[in-house]
């Protein structure tokens, strides 16, 4: 993902494509353990029922391993449907990262999560430590994804972070 013009994603189904395969399983994994609820899931489940040439019934009873891959195999997903995976994949994988970003920022948080109510102000002198931080401690391709997400999904508070991509 480091040789990709950080200005050229603008869209959660274009970094899907540029996920690992690893990334892909794990954010699979966390969107079918959530529970199947909800339209990106349906829509999930209609790509699978067409790719595979499945009934919609069959698909919902494949076992986890199975929709684990096949989603994972996506080529392409809407960004709705992308944006749920990445963030799913974050809130259950990638928890002592978002924490460990958000306590170096200064920004309150439960586990890595940012209340809803709130809107953090993030204090870009404190942005090059707290990257650094997080690249000394997590995998390169987590902490890129994680800061092209956060990117995505606030640009107007995150954009800072294109920086260090």
């Amino acid at each position: 993902m480091s040789d990709v013009d950080v200005n050229s994603i603008t869209r959660a189904s274009q970094l899907w494509k540029l996920m690992t395969e690893a990334q892909r399983k794990g954010a699979a994994e966390a969107f079918w353990s959530e529970g199947e609820a909800g339209a990106e899931h349906a829509e999930v489940v209609g790509l699978l029922s067409r790719r595979l040439n499945f009934r919609v019934k069959s698909v919902l009873a494949l076992p986890l391993e199975k929709k684990v891959k096949y989603t994972a195999g996506l080529a392409a997903v809407s960004d709705g449907v992308a944006g749920r995976l990445l963030v799913t994949f974050h809130l259950a994988r990638q928890r002592p990262m978002m924490s460990a970003f958000l306590d170096a920022l200064g920004i309150a948080h439960d586990n890595g999560l940012i209340s809803d109510e709130a809107s953090p102000a993030v204090d870009a002198t404190k942005l090059p430590d707290a990257v650094k931080a997080i690249r000394e401690q997590f995998p390169t391709e987590d902490v890129d994804l994680y800061l092209h997400t956060l990117r995505l999904q606030d640009h107007a508070t995150w954009a800072g972070v294109g920086e260090f991509l």
